[in-house]
Formats: structure tokens, C-alpha cells, sequence
């Protein structure tokens, strides 16, 4: 996969030619990991059309909330048919977040993971996953089933804070299960009142605008051993993430830093490990 991925909630909102535009751009630097979910206001329709003449060169995530199997089977199907594909690269059960209410539910007689294993012997899925903001949660996951990947937060401010998302990390690599990060550019929760709130609507954390701040983040999170980073929501957010992933290097021990530093005066999106 490519470093840096395509967000489907880039393109919500957006006028369909523009949308074809930016996923064409976005193919052509070198971009072939694209995620989506319904969740994600009117982001299927618009992006299974844009993505439509690029189908065969990317590699298409997706999720579902739905818990049930017969909720998780109209989903997967409805996905399908937005995103004009036979099969996803990657379909992700998603927003893992407590024991008894997604891990449970998912793996209980009539669970949503009946779809998953079925979909996935028929052809209809290659690699099956989850996304995780809760460390308790997703290590609980990673006990129950084999999965092929989990996306979760690895955001500096967060981990090199609190710890959090260090357990996840250790758990995936040990158990072989691939890392694809969320919220490398948050910069830390939104302040009361913050004036950058409407502007970056689609962020539900405030983001980092500020370019070496940016840059550092993002290379703290790639030093990391993940495949790819999901960028924010914001189209200018996601132009930068990708611009700045054309000169990945390692971080160093004095950025990582300096980053620490940063992240002390801050209030991070995850405060507790």
C-alpha cells in the first residue's frame, strides 16, 4: 500500500466531477489505498464512481457499524453496489469500542462476523480487519479471531503522552496483524470555541495546520511500524499529508523530541492509555 491513504470522507460533500478529479490526482502521485464507510455521509456515492476507472489498480477498504449479521449483510451488499465493485481488498468491522457492546455482540450466534467469514470464503472480501479507538476493545478483538489488519490511532501527541495505542501496536505486530494508523495530523481535542472548528468541520479534533509541526507528526507515525497513515477528512489536509509523505525519512531522536514537548502543553484526542 501506499503511505499515505485516500479517506473516504474527503470526497463527502464533494460535486462528483471534482471528486473524479481528486481520486485521478490522487492515483497518479502514487495513492492505492483507498477506505470508506457508510458512516461517512454521501462519501460511497460520491467516490464509487470516481474510483470506478481506477478500480483495478487500488486497493479498496471499507467497514460497517452494524453488529448483527443480517444488518452487516444489507450493508456489505448496499457498499458493494455504491462503490461499483464485486469485492473490497478489505472489509473492517468498524468503531470497535467496548467488550460487550461491539466484541460481543460481533461474535455472538447471529453476529456480524458470520457475514464477514462468509464473504470472505465467497470472494466478495480478500482480507478481513477492524478500527479500534479503545485500547481494552481492540486487544479483546485481536483474542477472538485472526484478523488480517487493525486501524487505530497512532498519533504522536497521544502516544508519546500517554502511551496510548503502544499496547495495540504490540499486540498486532506479536499475533502478525497489519497496523494502518488513524489521526496522525491531530493536533489535540478542539478548545472551547476555537474559531478553526467550522473551518476544519469534518476533523472532529483540532488538526495540526502548521507544516513542520505536520511534518514531524506524520513522520513520527510512519517511523512507526504501520503500512499507511488515513489522512484527515479535510481535502487540504489530505493534499499536505500526501505532499509531505514525498520526503519520508525516519525521525530522529532530537524531533521526537521536540514533538514530546509539543505534546506536553497539549490535550491529546486519547488522554489515557
Amino acid at each position: 500500500l501506499s503511505v499515505v491513504g485516500f479517506g473516504g470522507l474527503v470526497v463527502s460533500e464533494m460535486e462528483p466531477w471534482r471528486a473524479a478529479q481528486l481520486v485521478a490526482a490522487s492515483v497518479e502521485r502514487g495513492v492505492n489505498y483507498f477506505d470508506v464507510a457508510p458512516t461517512y455521509g454521501n462519501a460511497e456515492e460520491v467516490l464509487g464512481p470516481a474510483l470506478e476507472p481506477h478500480r483495478k489498480k487500488v486497493f479498496l477498504a471499507c467497514k460497517t457499524t452494524q453488529r448483527t449479521h443480517d444488518g452487516a449483510a444489507a450493508e456489505l451488499d448496499r457498499s458493494l453496489k455504491r462503490l461499483r465493485t464485486d469485492h473490497f481488498d478489505l472489509y473492517q468491522l468498524h468503531a470497535i469500542s467496548e467488550v460487550a457492546r461491539d466484541v460481543d455482540a460481533v461474535f455472538a450466534k447471529g453476529g456480524a462476523m458470520e457475514v464477514f467469514i462468509e464473504a470472505k470464503k465467497s470472494g466478495r472480501v480478500r482480507h478481513l480487519g477492524f478500527s479500534a479507538h479503545s485500547v481494552e476493545a481492540a486487544l479483546a478483538v485481536m483474542d477472538r479471531y485472526d484478523f488480517d489488519s487493525v486501524l487505530f490511532p497512532v498519533n504522536f501527541a497521544s502516544y508519546l503522552k500517554n502511551g496510548w495505542g503502544s499496547k495495540i501496536m504490540e499486540k498486532a505486530q506479536a499475533k502478525g496483524v497489519a497496523r494502518l494508523a488513524l489521526k496522525a495530523l491531530a493536533r489535540q481535542r478542539w478548545p472551547k470555541d476555537d474559531p478553526d472548528r467550522t473551518k476544519y468541520h469534518k476533523c472532529w479534533y483540532k488538526p495540526l495546520t502548521e507544516r513542520r509541526e505536520a511534518e514531524l507528526a506524520l513522520r513520527f507515525t510512519l517511523s512507526l511500524p504501520v503500512t499507511a497513515a488515513i489522512p484527515p477528512g479535510d481535502e487540504v489536509l489530505f493534499k499536505t499529508m500526501v505532499e509531505l509523505a514525498m520526503d519520508f525519512r525516519p525521525i530522529t531522536a532530537t524531533e521526537e523530541a521536540e514533538l514530546k514537548t509539543l505534546a506536553g502543553g497539549l490535550t491529546p484526542v486519547f488522554p489515557t492509555a
